[in-house]
């Protein structure tokens, strides 16, 4: 059985947007009941979160992004950066833990004590540019952890992916141009963050879709666009910006997907890693905001990556 590492902490149940915020802290909740509820919750290795340097998230932000969420931290309610993004008092904290876990699973993968991991963690990352916190993102989490395995373990491409119904903007921002990177994503288009579709560099491969698009639509974007794109870069690690918000339940979008188009992407990319980068897969939690069908969508992410 595949060992898969399963990196969390208390602190990233702390930050708290507000009432009624889409982006709260019963979504991580929601993912370990529905574990413990199936019973394969035992089936993982369990690891706390680490707080990321600064070091580890100046290789994608300037200290002055540093700075200004550090200095925008409250003692005592919520501040908004943005009309979607605030922080509480934890925030901060949760942020670091949350950027921290994508270094740590690469570590693990890396060292070869798991084989893949998942990191369930908010708040999520893939919308917050180099310099820009938005979209309910504060530092680029996927992009930490890519940084990581390109400049401590001395890799020379990695791959991101990112089916989250929303444009990885933050990802494309931090990433555009770099050889070191390929980023395959799909997205609902025209939708928030209004990007992605209009010339992206080169080593952007986006597949925008309509709203209304499901399985069918999702599995040709994979198989006909990004396999391709992926079997010619050849990278050493996978990197999957998990975002489960394309579920049809999940009013946050209009997207048609199931917990068996996860499910069956995260095979597919599972054999590609297996073929070309020792089955190296890191995955972060990014959205997904109807407590079920996010559950079962990661539970059946999680029962893949571990094949159970």
């Amino acid at each position: 059985m595949t060992t898969t590492a399963f990196i969390t902490h208390r602190d990233c149940q702390l930050h708290d947007m507000g009432t009624h915020h889409p982006e709260c802290p019963q979504r991580l909740t929601a993912i370990n009941d529905h574990l413990i509820a199936q019973g394969i919750d035992a089936y993982f290795v369990y690891y706390d979160a680490p707080l990321a340097t600064f070091e580890q998230l100046m290789r994608v932000h300037p200290a002055s992004h540093l700075e200004r969420i550090k200095r925008a931290s409250p003692e005592l309610g919520v501040v908004h950066l943005d009309p979607d993004t605030a922080m509480n008092p934890h925030t901060w904290q949760a942020a670091l833990r949350a950027a921290g876990a994508g270094c740590l699973a690469v570590d693990l993968v890396m060292s070869g004590e798991s084989e893949n991991a998942f990191c369930a963690v908010r708040p999520p990352g893939h919308h917050a540019e180099k310099a820009n916190p938005m979209g309910f993102c504060f530092f680029n989490n996927i992009g930490v952890a890519a940084r990581h395995a390109l400049k401590v373990h001395g890799l020379e491409r990695v791959a991101i992916i990112d089916f989250d119904v929303h444009h990885g903007n933050g990802t494309e921002d931090c990433f555009a141009g770099d050889e070191q990177v390929l980023m395959c994503s799909i997205f609902q288009h025209p939708f928030y963050p209004y990007s992605g579709a209009d010339k992206p560099a080169a080593n952007m491969c986006n597949v925008p879709l309509a709203a209304g698009s499901g399985g069918e639509e999702f599995r040709d974007a994979v198989l006909q666009v990004w396999t391709p794109r992926l079997k010619e870069f050849k990278p050493q690690m996978i990197l999957i910006s998990a975002g489960f918000d394309g579920h049809y339940e999940d009013d946050m979008g209009g997207l048609k997907l199931l917990e068996k188009d996860f499910a069956w992407c995260t095979d597919h990319l599972k054999k590609l890693a297996a073929e070309m980068c020792d089955k190296r897969i890191v995955s972060m939690l990014e959205g997904g905001y109807v407590m079920t069908s996010l559950a079962r969508s990661v539970g059946a992410h999680l029962r893949v990556l571990a094949d159970l």
